[in-house]
């Protein structure tokens, strides 16, 4: 007998499960694609994480009804913007489904792959698609990872943590032993969750 077998059969409840994975601290990233259209395309997601460093694989995992995804499926190809503290608003832009307008006043060029990659984030790591899995609502996509660039300014990231976003007060490791002070503020949006349980900063099936 497995422990599995032993445990109760009913799942814990969606809003209890939100709320207990959103103490776990995350990123923030927007995730870029191209359209069948040629058109640009991106979504905010915090379900991003590394998997391998040999073959380099990330993961990025995406609403079903995402249409960044739809992009990906068919552009083979995506890039993971890293974005830094201060960028809330690309955050909150590229979580608005579907709004092409996500893209205006947005500086960006187009890597190896055609992906666009965003200015002025804090890293990029441009990937083409390696596989593509079922998960629940969501479906993991795994990328190999074919170029990377970070920036050459050092700055915070930007955090998402129990429904709101912080940031993280920069030190240089080499200058501190001390563990990093958060600062939060209130999310301005909650459109859906972007591949993980809680409420983030947006959400991959709202692009």
């Amino acid at each position: 007998m497995t422990a599995a077998s032993q445990v109760p059969g009913t799942d814990v409840p969606a809003t209890e499960f939100r709320d207990a994975i959103g103490h776990f601290a995350t990123g923030v990233t927007v995730v870029t694609s191209i359209g069948a259209d040629g058109a640009p395309v991106g979504t905010t997601a915090n379900a991003v994480t590394s998997l391998s460093l040999d073959p380099p694989l990330i993961l990025v995992c995406f609403d079903l009804g995402s249409l960044t995804l739809r992009a990906i499926r068919g552009h083979g190809a995506f890039v993971v913007n890293v974005l830094a503290a201060g960028q809330e608003h690309l955050s909150a832009g590229f979580a608005r489904r579907g709004l092409a307008a996500a893209w205006d006043g947005v500086r960006h060029r187009h890597g190896p792959t055609g992906s666009p990659r965003l200015d002025g984030v804090l890293a990029v790591l441009e990937c083409t698609v390696e596989h593509s899995l079922p998960g629940g609502d969501h479906e993991i996509v795994v990328g190999r990872v074919r170029h990377v660039e970070t920036s050459a300014v050092p700055a915070a990231p930007l955090v998402f943590f129990r429904g709101g976003y912080a940031s993280l007060a920069f030190q240089p490791a080499s200058t501190t032993r001390s563990g990093p002070s958060v600062r939060t503020s209130h999310s301005p949006n909650s459109c859906s969750r972007s591949g993980a349980a809680p409420e983030p900063p947006a959400a991959s099936r709202c692009q």
